[in-house]
């Protein structure tokens, strides 16, 4: 099956594309995609992951052309920029 790996740094996106056999997990993929050796930033322990924008476990089982995304964690709370950014300031 062929899945896409997907992380968004700051400055620039990776976008993998690796070959797993049938029933392999997203922890699956994201190691034999190489991603984990090019970011070593990424701890799949602490960051959230997800298929097509639906957050998902590690042990989610693929289907052939998922997208799997590796979620970057918040450097700034939401909340706490409503606003900021609104034509009204």
């Amino acid at each position: 099956m062929k899945i896409n790996i997907i992380y968004a740094m700051a400055k620039r996106q990776l976008w993998l594309t690796t070959e797993v056999p049938e029933g392999a997990t997203i922890r699956d993929a994201i190691e034999r995609s190489g991603i984990l050796a090019q970011c070593p930033e990424i701890d799949l322990e602490q960051q959230k992951v997800g298929i097509f924008g639906k957050v998902s476990t590690l042990d989610t089982v693929l289907a052939d052309d998922d997208r799997v995304e590796i979620y970057r964690p918040l450097i700034a709370d939401p909340k706490t920029l409503k606003g900021r950014n609104s034509k009204a300031d």
